[in-house]
């Protein structure tokens, strides 16, 4: 008869969990009732979100590890992107109930993978692991901006920080908040936008020789325009060199080339003719090519049947100065006389030089001492002054225009 009451007890005892478990105080959801000694599953005793495997997460989905008894003792997010490795900074609360990561972490990463390992101790002591991946959202469309100056390079003072993007950006102020440049020594640097595409740097002033300038591109993931993210992540340094300034005088056909300061030599030229003219102000050096083509058609100087009014395939010492052509170049076709006494190109300032280069004439002698980011200006010539956005033709803007143009000025 004990045996039998014993059974009865245990059935009696079943039956009341089973009712529990199917019922609630206030007609919500059923109370849950863990049976002592018997362990969670992996999935129970640690919940982790976004849930495993999930796909196309939101950058600013949640990130949550927890427990609902017992503590979790290490928590580790990392991402996995490219084939590096990057923990994702985070805490357990005060009472070990949940992981979340720090406040200033911001928001996910596009088109990462991420991995989530958490490890708890259960209200029983039992020790339990759990291991998670999930991938986020993978834009369809991404812009990238295309930069000056290089990497590492040695750059004259009046070098202009240039961006170029491939589509066009409706965010300025994130995407400019996105770039930061510092300088050592320190100073101001600012943008100004030309347009949507285009975002320009520079100082107040030309930079001091030996500056050394950091770009910091954070732009990956930024949202430039509507579902168009960055995808630009990197650092770019360079320096700056000896401060050379070269003054074209295009009535006195000559060139003044001052380096910090000290003249180093007057030259003679000859600037644009009086219907293809120069123009004044001042321009950077872009580009520098041993010996480049040079054909009028694709700067608008073309004849009746079409064909260019020029087409010259081995143009020695060619510096570009500006976008639309204008080059300070080498100039073996015209009469040694005409240097220094007559106008004569098409808007190009020359100087006189050999055909296949050479560094013992005047071109040659200019080219081996210029660095991109020299300045060029030119003076008394019968043309307007360069546009700002015209090649690197930013430093022809007041410093009140130039911060103007900042979004975030």
């Amino acid at each position: 008869m004990r045996a039998v009451a014993g059974v009865a007890a245990v059935v009696a005892w079943a039956g009341l969990l089973g009712g529990l478990a199917g019922c609630t105080p206030d007609g919500g959801s059923p109370i849950e009732v863990q049976l002592p000694g018997k362990p969670r599953s992996p999935e129970e005793a640690i919940r982790i979100t976004p849930e495993d495997n999930a796909r196309a997460v939101p950058a600013d989905g949640p990130l949550t590890v927890s427990v609902p008894e017992g503590r979790l003792e290490r928590v580790v997010v990392t991402k996995v992107e490219d084939a590096q490795q990057e923990r994702v900074p985070g805490a357990i609360a005060a009472d070990g109930l949940s992981w979340s990561p720090d406040p200033d972490y911001g928001k996910l990463a596009l088109a990462a993978k991420y991995t989530v390992d958490a490890v708890a101790v259960d209200g029983h002591d039992r020790r339990q692991a759990r291991h998670t991946t999930f991938t986020t959202y993978v834009p369809e469309e991404r812009f990238i901006g295309y930069f000056k100056p290089e990497n590492r390079s040695t750059v004259g003072t009046g070098m202009i920080v240039s961006f170029r993007f491939n589509r066009s950006i409706e965010n300025r102020a994130e995407v400019e908040r996105a770039i930061r440049i510092t300088a050592k020594p320190a100073v101001e640097v600012v943008g100004h936008w030309f347009g949507r595409d285009r975002l320009d740097f520079r100082p107040r002033q030309y930079w001091k020789p030996g500056t050394e300038v950091t770009i910091d591109m954070r732009l990956r993931d930024v949202e430039g325009a509507r579902g168009s993210y960055g995808i630009q992540s990197k650092t770019v340094r360079f320096t700056v060199g000896r401060h050379q300034i070269s003054t074209v005088d295009a009535a006195e056909h000559t060139m003044t080339v001052r380096r910090d300061g000290e003249v180093l030599s007057t030259v003679p030229v000859t600037a644009g003719a009086p219907k293809t003219t120069t123009y004044n102000g001042k321009m950077v050096v872009m580009e520098m090519f041993d010996v480049t083509r040079m054909n009028g058609a694709t700067v608008g100087f073309t004849s009746e049947d079409g064909k260019g009014e020029y087409d010259i395939p081995d143009v020695p010492h060619a510096m570009r100065l500006t976008g639309s052509g204008t080059f300070l170049h080498g100039n073996y076709w015209a009469h040694p006389d005409t240097f220094g006494s007559t106008n004569t190109s098409h808007g190009c300032v020359g100087l006189r030089d050999n055909k296949g280069g050479g560094s013992d004439t005047p071109a040659g002698w200019f080219f081996d001492r210029t660095l991109i980011g020299d300045i060029v200006e030119v003076v008394n010539s019968q043309d307007k002054t360069v546009a700002a956005d015209n090649g690197l033709g930013g430093w022809n803007l007041s410093w009140v225009d130039w911060i103007a143009g900042s979004a975030i000025t």
